[in-house]
């Protein structure tokens, strides 16, 4: 029975009977983080797109615990170069790593690495994630996308995770819509009120979801599927 954790912002670990995995680890410099860099263990990152708020400490982490980055060929490009170790995705494409099955999906949003996203490293992907004989949906950084439909009707969703912040990503009620198309047993908002700009009432989004439970986590905050 895999356990999922929610750190803050993005940046989720799962941690399943043998492994452990961390998506889009912004600790450093995130107001809502539960836990420094430095004390995370984890075999495996995997990462949704290169921007800082979600790229975040992957170098500092993957270096001292010597875990192997997943990510899509360009911004695992980037990663090799940084010395490393990395497994290449992309689109569409699955793959059964030894704690389980990673399947990349598209994410309507931006990829661009560096203090000025400048440098590409590829588009953003959201993340479905088996383990355990459980399903997870990390969305990632994604605007409300027709496709999300077949997502769901493909894949019988344990729990996602979909961003509600708005200005950057998805709102309240097209996050909402998400969840209809999806169908997820549960769901947890997230991706808001790390900066002003995407503060946002997670208790709105909950009033409005149907038919799927709405957990709101705090950074720390843990649960079993």
């Amino acid at each position: 029975m895999p356990e999922v954790k929610f750190l803050g912002h993005a940046c989720v670990a799962i941690e399943t009977t043998k492994h452990k995995l961390i998506i889009d680890p912004f600790l450093n410099g995130n107001s809502q983080a539960s836990m420094k860099p430095e004390d995370v263990i984890t075999d495996y990152i995997l990462l949704t797109h290169a921007h800082g708020d979600h790229f975040g400490d992957t170098e500092l982490i993957a270096k001292k615990n010597e875990a192997t980055v997943v990510a899509t060929f360009e911004l695992g490009t980037i990663c090799e170069r940084l010395g490393l170790k990395v497994h290449k995705m992309h689109i569409g494409g699955g793959f059964d790593f030894d704690f389980g099955k990673v399947k990349m999906t598209i994410a309507h949003h931006g990829g661009g690495l560096g203090h000025d996203a400048d440098q590409f490293a590829g588009p953003p992907v959201g993340l479905l994630v088996y383990v355990d004989g459980k399903t997870v949906y990390h969305a990632g950084d994604t605007g409300l996308f027709m496709d999300m439909q077949l997502i769901g009707e493909m894949n019988d969703i344990d729990l996602a995770f979909l961003p509600i912040g708005d200005n950057f990503t998805m709102g309240i009620d097209d996050a909402v819509k998400a969840v209809e198309f999806l169908k997820p047993k549960k769901v947890v908002p997230c991706h808001y009120n790390t900066f002003p700009i995407i503060e946002q009432d997670a208790n709105q989004f909950a009033d409005k979801v149907k038919d799927s439970e709405v957990i709101i986590m705090n950074p720390g905050d843990m649960i079993s599927l």
